[in-house]
């Protein structure tokens, strides 16, 4: 993916180091000077996720632990209760 000042990065938030990513603090405050409240939309998105598709498959994609989506998912009345881990591509 390009942005529209560096083309050669792969990320949609680079930093001020080249190859690297903008620091989450940086990008958190950004976004509360522009008035978006985003200690509220964190926990909100991560509902939405584990509706969506299985605890264990966010668990793995983004580092939660496997305890906190589980209990999440159960909160939001999500339905995947079972999930069959591995390589289901053949």
């Amino acid at each position: 993916m390009n942005t529209a000042t560096n083309f050669d990065t792969q990320w949609l938030f680079p930093g001020r180091r080249a190859g690297q990513p903008l620091n989450p603090g940086t990008l958190r405050e950004q976004l509360r000077q522009h008035g978006y409240m985003t200690g509220k939309a964190r926990p909100a998105a991560l509902r939405q996720l584990v509706l969506q598709a299985p605890a264990p498959v966010i668990t793995r994609s983004l580092g939660f632990h496997d305890k906190s989506t589980t209990r999440i998912v159960t909160e939001a009345g999500g339905t995947w209760n079972r999930y069959a881990p591995g390589d289901h591509t053949k």
